[in-house]
């Protein structure tokens, strides 16, 4: 008779902890309670604001290398939030892709839905998922639409090789010669162009990169249905030449396929900081 309660005992006590546990990783949200959050994408290149072509002023990477800025364009997807409490909330993945624009303002938004509450953590992916890139193509629709997406016209994506380019950057150095670019034009451009997300069924480069960001020290993101909630970033580019890695524009002036192009992916965590919280 003592093994049998000590055995119901067992059973009960393992069936509480299990639903504990349950609870603590599946919070109960109310998902048809969602409130207006949106996530601001401010493009800066050290201490000074982005600005096309500014050959009066150019910027100055850690190599000492002057440089403008011609163009800028990166995807950012798979939203996460977390509350004070520990909570996480997921955005659902098809409200979850944004191609944030350099030179439209627009874009500089990512806006969704998330149930009301206090959240003190953001995290967010560089790039497409592995998932939805290999999708079939109706179920990559609005900023995912490869037909939508020229990449010699500024698009994102690669048609020879069936992938998107998670960042764009273009700009131009004197630094360059044109002996490395093969440019008889004098353009001096420098392009990179970061993709690749693992490979589906032969192995690749993985460049995707989760960002997360501590809310707590410039302002917790209080989410209510009665007003606009706004997480403000700064992005700043010249993190992408000053990060993890300093990288040469003379020494590196085109940047896409090769295993290099790890080192400007590994630099995006650096890119992101949060400036305030208007709530």
């Amino acid at each position: 008779m003592n093994k049998i309660l000590l055995k119901i005992t067992f059973l009960t006590l393992f069936a509480l902890t299990a639903c504990t546990k349950k609870d603590n990783l599946t919070p109960d949200f109310d998902e048809t309670n969602l409130a207006p959050l949106s996530v601001e994408f401010d493009n800066i290149v050290g201490s000074r604001t982005l600005t096309f072509n500014n050959t009066a002023v150019p910027y100055t990477n850690a190599k000492g290398e002057p440089f403008t800025i011609s163009m800028v364009q990166y995807f950012i997807s798979n939203l996460e939030l977390t509350t004070t409490a520990g909570q996480k909330f997921v955005v659902k993945q098809d409200s979850s892709y944004f191609l944030i624009k350099g030179a439209d303002k627009a874009t500089r938004f990512a806006k969704v839905k998330v149930p009301e509450g206090d959240y003190s953590k953001l995290s967010f992916i560089v790039g497409v998922d592995s998932l939805r890139s290999t999708m079939p193509i109706d179920k990559r629709t609005g900023v995912l639409d490869p037909a939508a997406s020229d990449h010699n016209g500024g698009g994102m994506y690669w048609g020879w090789n069936s992938g998107y380019i998670f960042f764009r950057l273009e700009g131009n150095s004197n630094v360059i010669s044109d002996d490395q670019l093969g440019d008889p034009t004098g353009k001096k451009q420098f392009k990179y162009h970061i993709g690749f997300f693992g490979g589906y069924d032969v192995k690749t480069i993985n460049n995707i990169r989760k960002i997360t960001i501590d809310l707590t020290n410039a302002g917790i993101a209080r989410v209510r249905k009665d007003r606009q909630s706004n997480v403000h970033l700064f992005v700043d580019l010249m993190k992408v030449f000053n990060g993890k890695s300093v990288i040469s524009i003379q020494q590196n002036p085109n940047i896409m396929f090769g295993d290099f192009s790890t080192k400007v992916a590994d630099n995006f965590i650096g890119l992101f900081t949060h400036d305030h919280t208007e709530n």
